[in-house]
């Protein structure tokens, strides 16, 4: 008797509310409208310091933006030269991709960011916005390197069997018909990763990268108000975070609709 298989996929990205799933659907009106009235009912009720610390804010959040936009851009790339080489035929490739996956996995995102920006200091000045960059770039990049192995694999054979009898050769055929297909498979967890890696951007605070976080620290060592600074910063991040998942959530409705149609 055949049992079948169920698939546990837990990531660290953002809980995405679909409409299937009411429960977490209503979860995440609750906490939105909880985190905004939270928001306005400090802004209004005590300004100072709360108003002051968000008037301080803002260029650790386009900082924070910045990092997480050319990370992910970095990690498509890198993820998407690692999912093809760990299906490529040729052994040597194969095993590059997957020794880069292997290992960077196997290291902590913030021994990464230590070793980039501290340890290769001592050769190449590393500057922090790149050190930041470069490390999450490579840590997500073989993640990604799964997702886009996962969803190329997800393609039938047949797709490449009638390409190949068309006359297009494996790397047309890949270019052309494949990729594009898995691309919508695709999206959704690049989505998720993406929430994930802007998360651990705070990581970043520590090798001096002004971002939400490093201006946070600066503004309640200067004013000792711990509390209320961490308490908007996580506020903050709650809200991106929030709005990311349910633009993600809308993505994947329409890419659902559209593949129904």
């Amino acid at each position: 008797m055949s049992e079948k298989q169920v698939i546990i996929d837990v990531g660290d990205g953002a809980a995405i509310p679909r409409p299937e799933d009411k429960g977490l659907l209503s979860a995440w009106w609750l906490s939105f409208l909880g985190t905004l009235a939270v928001l306005a009912y400090l802004l209004i009720f005590h300004p100072d310091p709360y108003l002051r610390l968000l008037k301080f804010l803002p260029d650790g959040i386009i900082v924070t933006f910045q990092v997480t936009i050319a990370s992910i851009c970095l990690a498509l790339l890198l993820g998407l030269l690692a999912g093809l080489g760990r299906i490529s035929r040729n052994r040597i490739v194969n095993l590059v991709a997957s020794t880069y996956v292997e290992i960077i996995r196997g290291i902590p995102l913030l021994v990464q960011l230590f070793y980039i920006y501290f340890a290769l200091g001592r050769i190449v000045r590393v500057p922090d916005m790149v050190a930041a960059i470069i490390a999450l770039g490579f840590c997500y990049g073989a993640y990604m390197g799964e997702v886009f192995r996962a969803g190329i694999m997800s393609i039938d054979h047949g797709q490449t069997e009638a390409s190949l009898s068309l006359g297009f050769n494996r790397s047309q055929t890949m270019r052309y018909v494949i990729l594009p297909q898995a691309w919508r498979t695709i999206l959704p967890p690049v989505g998720n990763e993406f929430i994930a890696l802007l998360k651990d951007t705070s990581l970043v605070s520590i090798i001096a990268v002004s971002d939400i976080l490093r201006r946070g620290r600066e503004f309640a060592s200067e004013s000792f108000l711990y509390f209320e600074t961490y308490t908007l910063i996580a506020i903050i991040y709650l809200l991106i975070t929030l709005v990311l998942s349910k633009i993600l959530s809308n993505v994947e409705q329409r890419l659902s609709h559209y593949e129904r149609r």
